[in-house]
């Protein structure tokens, strides 16, 4: 009996037929970021940069685990995810900047690669974890993007966490709001409900407010499968406007995922990346220029964003596992691994 081949998106698929070999298994990848922004050296203290490593390393050891044990793409940068938004030091979930009038609106996307399936939310304000919630948009709704009341109304229908706002509250995040908005001459809205008195001293800022003013925390991630998915999730531009929606949730913008191309997350000021169409820009560029993932990365953040003046960084991984990241600001919190091959962590530009 002939092979059975299936022609999508110009790549040519075989199909095991009965007598045949099944497929041999893919090498599992993993990228993630964890926010690009003024983060240097001389402003980070020995303690802050252990933890931030450590976060990273514990996000990174999940989706490796997930992919070891044979779990989809999608699985693996869900877990990570949900530990990065926990992480207070990440702005994302329980780390995210405050808006101009003093609450979190959290943003979120997940695409699988295999399906081109995708979800996401923004404007969040009581769900725990807004990668889950964009991940039952996609998986358990006919939409793709959900914004504002009704994001957590749908999560709450569909069993996911529920938290008062807050739970996402941290001290050197609401002072860092209070820094940009002395700067920018506004006014200072008074102190969340349930979070307590400002302490009697301010609390040690770990890093200049720059370094998270527009950080996302995202995963992009190759199973053994050969599948690819994408998440991304933030708590978006500190001092932004309520209503403000960046990149993230933007599929194509800061979040895609494609078998026939590659998987990207963004982070960076958002409304260059829309413009850009950023993630979408650098699978296109691998997909019909056949261009390699690091030079295709390289080629619209350092050219093209750059061009537009604006800022921040991506990673990226393709189904034949090529793993890459780019950014043009001083520093990008980052991370790597392939299936038999040593973790890569790094946070300055000078490190590879």
């Amino acid at each position: 009996m002939r092979n059975a081949f299936l022609v999508v998106g110009g790549l040519l698929l075989g199909a095991s037929m009965p007598g045949q070999q099944p497929a041999p298994e893919h090498k599992w990848a993993v990228v993630l970021h964890g926010g690009a922004g003024v983060i240097e050296r001389k402003s980070m203290d020995p303690k802050t940069e252990a933890d931030y490593r450590a976060g990273m390393q514990e996000a990174l050891n999940a989706a490796a685990q997930s992919l070891q044990n044979g779990k989809p793409a999608l699985d693996a940068v869900e877990a990570a995810i949900k530990l990065l938004e926990d992480n207070p030091l990440f702005n994302a979930g329980r780390g995210a900047v405050f808006t101009a009038d003093g609450v979190n609106e959290l943003d979120a996307a997940v695409m699988d690669g295999s399906t081109m399936g995708a979800g996401a939310v923004a404007g969040v304000r009581r769900t725990r974890h807004p990668i889950s919630l964009a991940r039952a948009v996609m998986e358990k709704s006919p939409h793709v993007l959900l914004v504002g009341p009704g994001t957590d109304q749908f999560a709450a229908e569909h069993s996911l966490e529920q938290v008062p706002p807050s739970f996402f509250f941290t001290e050197r995040r609401w002072q860092g709001l209070v820094k940009e908005l002395e700067k920018e001459g506004k006014p200072t809205p008074p102190r969340p409900a349930g979070v307590g008195p400002a302490p009697a001293k301010p609390v040690a800022m770990l890093e200049p407010a720059e370094a998270h003013k527009f950080g996302t925390v995202g995963v992009v991630a190759l199973d053994r499968q050969g599948n690819i998915a994408a998440g991304t999730s933030t708590g978006g531009l500190q001092a932004k406007r309520p209503g403000r929606v960046g990149d993230s949730p933007i599929i194509g913008a800061g979040t895609y995922a494609a078998n026939q191309s590659c998987a990207v997350s963004g982070t960076g000021t958002g409304e260059y990346f829309i413009r850009l169409t950023v993630a979408r820009e650098i699978c296109a560029l691998v997909q019909y220029e056949h261009m390699p993932l690091q030079a295709a990365a390289d080629e619209v953040i350092q050219r093209r964003l750059t061009a537009l003046k604006g800022d921040g960084g991506v990673i990226a991984l393709t189904p034949d596992g090529q793993m890459a990241w780019s950014f043009n600001s001083p520093g990008m919190y980052r991370a790597r691994q392939s299936e038999g091959g040593k973790q890569q962590i790094a946070i300055y530009k000078d490190e590879p």
